[in-house]
């Protein structure tokens, strides 16, 4: 496949039914040199692709340019209210904004006031990068929005402190042990947060059901059946997406500290650390959302029989959200 493949407005130039064609594509959506472009070139941006839109290009206009084009705009305008999204929230902020937060979840010998402080700050940072690529197509309530953060921030503390003291009071553990034990335990809490979020703020979906679409991308009914396999995609995903960020970089750490150099010169231990975080999630972010398609299709004999009456299609797809 050429790099740049003929310009479709609004679709991505990758292939989004294999995994590789995702991970290309969601690299595109994470890179974050478009934090660094001007008002000016994100109107250029705009006014080329509404040129586009209207039949109205320049002439010498280029397919790599449109791409480019709607690379920076899909980053920083919001697709259902048009505004600019702050540059810590977009998700091509996501990585230089978020590896701090991981930074401070995986410091070792957390006190309970640090644990408490850094899993909070995760999850507020999660919580407002949500809302400000959430669909706004449909207005929610912001109670809804509140309920899944206070439901995350609470899961993530409670199991980090509980784990924490659970660890501190084992018998079984050396010293040596029961730090590296520690490190791990940011995990299963952002892990079991990121899923009460997703079950808090899209449980209403599992009794009103969400819409699946035909072949020709026509709404053929709403289904119960669908969206629980949304749900459960999308639950897979939160859990899979912190693991390389928080299990990789404390395997890799305890290894580095052995080092020479790093016995020698502490002071390297902070900014070795950072990189490493820095590096799992670039990688990580990319793979993880890239597990299942945006698009998800399922067999019409899954679904409720009013599914299968008022379509021929043997195949639907659903929207299962991020």
């Amino acid at each position: 496949m050429s790099e740049y493949v003929t310009f479709q407005h609004g679709k991505s130039r990758f292939d989004q039914n294999t995994f590789f064609g995702r991970f290309r594509h969601f690299l595109d959506v994470i890179d974050p040199s478009t934090l660094f472009v001007s008002e000016k070139r994100l109107q250029e941006s705009v006014e080329l692709l509404d040129r586009f839109k209207q039949g109205t290009l320049p002439a010498g206009v280029t397919d790599a340019q449109l791409w480019q084009a709607q690379k920076i705009k899909q980053a920083i305008i919001h697709p259902d209210t048009g505004e600019k999204i702050l540059m810590p929230f977009r998700m091509s902020g996501f990585i230089p904004f978020g590896t701090p937060v991981v930074v401070g979840l995986l410091l070792p010998n957390q006190t309970l006031v640090s644990t408490i402080f850094w899993q909070w700050l995760n999850q507020s940072h999660n919580a407002c990068v949500n809302y400000s690529n959430r669909n706004a197509s449909k207005p929610a309530p912001a109670s809804k929005f509140f309920q899944g953060y206070l439901g995350a921030v609470t899961s993530a503390v409670s199991i980090a402190v509980g784990l924490n003291a659970l660890i501190q009071k084992s018998s079984r553990f050396s010293p040596t042990t029961r730090l590296l034990v520690q490190r791990f335990i940011p995990f299963p809490a952002v892990a079991s947060a990121n899923v009460c979020n997703v079950v808090l703020m899209r449980h209403s979906e599992l009794s009103e059901g969400i819409s699946v679409l035909d072949d020709d991308g026509n709404v053929v009914g709403t289904s119960k059946v669908a969206a629980k396999h949304a749900l459960l995609e999308t639950a897979l995903t939160r859990v899979v997406m912190p693991m390389p960020i928080l299990m990789l970089p404390p395997i890799i750490m305890s290894a580095l500290e052995k080092l020479p150099l790093l016995q020698r010169q502490r002071r390297l231990v902070l900014p070795v650390h950072s990189l490493v975080c820095l590096a799992a999630f670039g990688l990580a972010l990319p793979l993880a959302i890239s597990l299942f398609p945006q698009m998800s299709q399922i067999s019409v004999n899954q679904l409720e029989p009013e599914i299968a009456m008022a379509t021929d299609c043997k195949i639907v797809t659903y929207n299962k959200g991020l």
